[in-house]
């Protein structure tokens, strides 16, 4: 769907808001969960996005795509989430381990890619490699693990990775090539 009249629309009907969510919904959720990595806060924080959306369209001017303003009100919900007393109690003496089968289970659909007739044999290998992998990526430190998620997931430039976070171009690419070679140095020595 077409959304370029969002740009100018001060209210939004159910209907393009439903199309919203289903065009859009996987990606805030999974930006959601990557950074909290907790699937309920980010089905909390999914739904407070998209009311956000709902109750303030008129917010959007159309100077960035729909996807970066929508992961910017993911980020800024998620970020005022944290800063809460709920979210600060919540977390008192609970651990948030990385390779818990909660947290392995729900970001397999962020790394999917289909191929035409993989064996059985070649689609567990590829699991087993894209839970390494994610088990790395989500070890970062959070400045280089939302940067490589923005870039390689949600394909955004280093423009809109840039303005979406407050910082410098050249501080992107910097940190987008560390988390990059961080990422191969840890899957080159658990490959060993």
């Amino acid at each position: 769907m077409d959304y370029l009249f969002l740009a100018e629309a001060q209210t939004i009907d159910n209907d393009t808001l439903a199309s919203l969510m289903d065009d859009y919904g996987n990606d805030v959720w999974n930006y959601a969960y990557f950074l909290t990595k907790n699937a309920e806060q980010a089905d909390d924080l999914s739904q407070e996005v998209f009311v956000r959306v709902y109750s303030g369209i008129a917010t959007y001017r159309g100077e960035c795509t729909l996807k970066t303003w929508l992961l910017t009100i993911t980020r800024n919900t998620t970020f005022t989430y944290r800063k809460s007393r709920f979210f600060r109690s919540s977390l008192w003496g609970e651990a948030l381990p990385l390779d818990s089968e909660q947290n392995r289970s729900e970001p397999r659909q962020i790394m999917r890619k289909e191929s035409a007739h993989p064996s059985a044999e070649m689609e567990v290998m590829r699991k087993a490699h894209v839970h390494e992998i994610w088990d790395i990526v989500l070890a970062l430190p959070e400045k280089f693990r939302e940067i490589l998620l923005l870039h390689l997931r949600y394909e955004l430039t280093t423009v809109e990775i840039a303005e979406m976070l407050r910082i410098s171009q050249g501080t992107v690419k910097s940190r987008l090539s560390r988390a990059k070679d961080k990422v191969r140095k840890q899957w080159e020595e658990s490959s060993e």
